[in-house]
């Protein structure tokens, strides 16, 4: 607790001398990564820098977004007996850490070409004790025009990146049904995704790449009761399963509201279309009950996932939209992908109807200007399609209005089918 102390302390000094100098301190707890990390090493990156850093071929990678061309002057807070390497844009400088504290280091100087987003690598070379050192930030001296980076906003939203999201505009119609088809590329095929095809006013159902031996088709319904804490939901506000899937496990979540989780362990694949259909509909008795089933392309079949009663509910289906997040802190530094086709609602009365516009949003972390690397839209194969994370240039504005060709490729379902799984 001392040494954290100490830290932030350091840290607060280092950050109010650097306005005075013209300096922007670049916090590495906000806006570092291992981009290259080593197995069973325990590097990590904490609010106040690098910890347990004592392997060389691990990489610790500095993002940031600078609005114009320019000769960057950088240099390090850091503290340890080493040598180390500081490469960018393709020039290293090598550097030595000398002192016990935290202190200013100079690195050197670096050619920026062009406008964008700019990676700096820090690697080991030698030490002379069991770690190379610690880095709390890597300083900018006298940088020009506007450089985009996590500050004064939680590090631990800004690492895990921005969400984004794609609102599908429904009809005037009451909805009881929405159905999305959901194509994630290889280049978009990133751990610690969720890929969101079917939300609604009060929950979600998507696919997860959870693990390198672990994906699954999630399904998750809000309690009326607002709190981050499941435990904490009075028994007449929880929700109550109805219906269970095959090989489906049923739980809760929070940390981000509160309900009824459920997901199914299914191997999906990059490049494989796979279908989804959600029901919500009231139940006349003052609750609604909400129903996902995932077309399992591998197996050639309908599944149901889960069948939720939410109390003290009344509503059809509302607010249809896809989105993509990151849910990891280390692995906002990849690329995220994927594409949404075929969108179609059915009314109440069992009227099918395509769903053509779409529009674009983004979250917190975007929406403070912390990270840039969000973006939406039209594919030429005339999907939707949501991409964000790994500090990419070019992103859409927030609102944007999409419409995509109508296809006429009316889902052929058997609901009768459907409610005897």
């Amino acid at each position: 607790m001392k040494n954290t102390i100490t830290a932030l302390i350091l840290g607060l000094f280092f950050q109010f001398a650097a306005i005075a100098q013209n300096e922007t301190p670049i916090g590495l707890g906000g806006n570092a990564y291992i981009t290259n990390s080593v197995k069973d090493k325990h590097i990590r990156i904490t609010d106040t820098g690098i910890k347990n850093w004592t392997d060389k071929d691990e990489i610790i990678s500095v993002y940031f977004h600078l609005s114009e061309p320019q000769v960057l002057d950088i240099s390090l807070v850091a503290s340890g007996k080493s040598a180390i390497n500081v490469s960018c844009m393709g020039k290293t400088h090598k550097v030595k850490l000398h002192n016990d504290s935290l202190s200013k280091v100079k690195v050197g100087k670096f050619q920026v070409k062009e406008s964008g987003y700019v990676r700096v690598d820090i690697q080991g070379a030698k030490k002379s004790g069991d770690a190379f050192g610690n880095i709390t930030e890597l300083v900018l001296n006298n940088a020009k025009g506007k450089i985009t980076y996590v500050h004064d906003f939680s590090n631990y939203w800004g690492r895990r990146g921005p969400s984004v999201h794609m609102k599908y505009t429904l009809p005037q119609d009451t909805v009881e049904w929405f159905y999305n088809e959901v194509t994630v590329p290889k280049e978009g095929e990133t751990m610690w995704s969720y890929y969101m095809a079917n939300g609604f006013g009060e929950g979600y159902f998507g696919m997860q790449y959870n693990s390198d031996k672990e994906r699954r088709v999630l399904f998750s319904v809000w309690s009326p009761f607002q709190t981050d804490d499941p435990k904490s939901i009075p028994e007449e506000e929880r929700i109550i399963m109805l219906r269970r899937g095959e090989d489906v496990h049923i739980g809760e979540f929070g940390n981000e509201g509160s309900g009824g989780q459920s997901f199914l362990r299914y191997n999906w694949t990059a490049g494989t279309t796979y279908k989804f259909l959600a029901q919500v509909k009231p139940d006349g008795k003052g609750n609604t009950v909400y129903t996902a089933y995932f077309y399992a392309t591998d197996e050639n079949r309908w599944r149901l996932i889960a069948s939720f009663s939410r109390p003290k509910t009344n509503t059809w289906y509302r607010g249809a939209h896809s989105f993509l997040e990151n849910f990891s802190p280390t692995g906002g530094y990849k690329t995220r992908f994927v594409e949404f086709g075929n969108q179609w609602a059915r009314t109440k009365n069992g009227n099918w109807i395509e769903l053509t516009e779409g529009t674009f949003t983004y979250d917190a972390t975007a929406g403070a200007g912390v990270r840039l690397d969000y973006q939406g839209g039209i594919k030429e194969n005339n999907r939707f399609y949501l991409k964000n994370c790994g500090f990419f240039n070019q992103n859409t504005e927030y609102r944007s209005v999409f419409q995509r060709k109508p296809e006429g490729n009316q889902p052929e379902i058997d609901f009768e089918m459907l409610e005897n799984l």
